[in-house]
Formats: structure tokens, sequence, C-alpha cells
């Protein structure tokens, strides 16, 4: 008798755990002012001080795929910030409107980034650990990445998923500091492999330690579940490279 109660006791606790780790990884909304304009960010904090993660959205701003990327992370064990670059409750379904919003921003590089920044303090006020942190986007906001990188900024690491690799004139990657992992799909036709080559070229001239893995097969984004470009082979490879690299690169 007393053994059935240890193991009902036993498994009560694990399914308590298990409640625990489900109710960690749920997010919350947070909104936040850039330059006096209000964005709408995504928090998941699963532990104070947990390894933090900055997550940027891709072209149709911050949606649910985002959000569920964000909770996957938070069951790692890591807290996450999933920003806002377009502007609370702008979240377009159209191409045109997807094209304008992005334009802007590459247009503006100074305001990428300083979008970036400030969605990094939100979530330093927030109780989020900016020093421990990588920052990680998916297309539109894989280029983000790469601009935040460029840019000095004080992080360990950076993460493209299928983002856009090219340089803008005048830019380089001299001042970077942390290091850098690009997932790539070979049959991307819209990022191909040349830029994928250039970019190589220009990190290892800068000494920027990296490392960069394409996966055959995949197109543009491969990762967004639910959709023709979907590839879970690959999706489930980068996924897998990424976690590794936050286990390596951010302190437990």
């Amino acid at each position: 008798m007393k053994a059935i109660k240890s193991i009902l006791s036993a498994l009560l606790v694990v399914q308590l755990m298990s409640m625990t780790t489900d109710a960690a990884a749920e997010g919350v909304n947070v909104p936040y002012d850039v330059d006096g304009k209000p964005y709408q960010g995504y928090l998941v904090m699963p532990a104070p001080k947990a390894p933090f993660v900055l997550l940027i959205h891709d072209w149709d701003g911050l949606t649910g795929y985002e959000m569920k990327r964000a909770e996957m992370l938070g069951e790692l064990g890591y807290a996450v910030f999933a920003a806002d670059l377009f502007g609370a409750g702008v979240r377009p379904t159209e191409l045109e409107d997807k094209r304008r919003h992005t334009g802007d921003l590459y247009q503006d590089r100074t305001r990428m980034r300083s979008l970036i920044y400030g969605a990094m303090a939100a979530a330093k006020s927030k109780g989020a650990a900016v020093d421990n942190a990588v920052v990680m986007g998916y297309c539109f906001g894989g280029t983000a990445v790469l601009e935040f990188a460029r840019s000095g900024a004080a992080v360990k690491g950076f993460v493209s998923f299928h983002g856009g690799l090219s340089t803008p004139e005048g830019q380089d990657y001299g001042k970077t500091r942390g290091s850098l992992l690009i997932l790539h799909g070979t049959a991307d036709e819209s990022v191909d492999m040349n830029d994928f080559a250039t970019l190589a070229r220009e990190l290892e001239e800068k000494a920027v330690p990296h490392e960069m893995i394409t996966y055959g097969g995949a197109p543009h984004a491969f990762t967004v579940f639910d959709t023709d470009r979907y590839r879970e082979d690959a999706d489930r490879k980068s996924w897998r490279r990424f976690t590794e690299f936050l286990g390596e690169t951010l302190d437990r």
C-alpha cells in the first residue's frame, strides 16, 4: 500500500512539474514605446535571470508564428521577447503592405537599429537578462538581426533563419562583437547562394566567428509551419542546431 502511495505521489509531482513548465512557457503581451510610438511585443519569462533570446519577426509582423517559437524556447528554459518592428496593431496581411512596411525600414537602417535597441530596452525593463543574450530572426527578421550585428551591439550571438544576407553599401562587420549562425535554404530563390558566399567572405575578412549551414531542397521561409514552403527536415535540423548554439553561447 505504501509503495502504491509512493508511486501515486511521484506521478503527481511529475504532473505538477509538467503543468508548471507549460505555464512558464506561456507568454504575455507587452506594450512599449520607441521614440514616442507604441509597439507591442510578446514576453515569455520561465524564470528570473534566464538566458535571453530577442526574437525578430518576419515581414507580416509579430504573429502567432513568432509567439509559438517564443513559447518553444520558453519550454527549454529561455526567456524570450518577441519584438515588434512595425508598431502596435500593425500586422500586414496583403503583399503590398508587407513590402511597404519592410521597405520603409530597409530604406532607413538607422530606424531599424533603433527599433531593435528599443525592444531590448523594453525587455530589460521587464527583467530580461539582456547581458546574456542572443538575437535571432526569421526572413525579414534575419535581415534585421544582421543589421543589429553590424551595429556593434553587445550581444553574445546573432542567428538568421532564411534571412536576407546582403550588406548595404557603406556597411561592414568590423564592429560585430558576437558570433553568427546563418541557417539557409540552398533552394532559396529570394536570397541565393551567391549572397551566402559573399557573406561568408565578408565575415572571414573581418574575423567574425561564424557558422553557416545550408539545407538542400529548402526554399525561402522553410521553417514556417502550414505553408507550401515548409520543409520539416530542414526545420528540425536547423532548430536543433539553433538550440545547440544557444547552449554553447549563453550562460546557464
